[in-house]
């Protein structure tokens, strides 16, 4: 009983983290590319890691934590919807209309992460 207890004051104290909200109308368009990049990779059914450091490549991220951050909940939300999304372009256009919808907030197409 007291390790569910814990678990759920743990929980409670420990708010759901949101990805990273994009700070303009261009950095919502970079998120929706990544997205389509991603999206095509997990269809494509290409291993995380090299999915991970292919994107790196591409959108030279390796010095921006933020960026680090932004990509890899994309990759994150692209490998988990793979099947669930038609098609790599709206897995975009849904990420970039939320994106700009929202202020930036793209949490309802990339999830929360605890």
């Amino acid at each position: 009983m007291n390790k569910l207890l814990a678990a759920v004051l743990l929980a409670v104290a420990i708010p759901a983290a949101a990805a990273p909200r994009a700070e303009s109308a261009l950095e919502c368009g970079i998120a929706a590319d990544m997205a389509v990049v991603a999206h095509s990779l997990a269809r494509e059914e290409v291993q995380r890691n090299k999915a991970d450091a292919i994107m790196v490549r591409i959108y030279d991220v390796a010095s921006s934590a933020r960026g680090m951050e932004l990509m890899n909940d994309i990759l994150a939300a692209a490998y988990m919807k793979k099947d669930a999304a038609p098609s790599a372009q709206k897995f975009a256009e849904d990420l970039f209309a939320t994106c700009m919808k929202a202020g930036g907030n793209m949490d309802t197409i990339l999830g929360k992460r605890l």
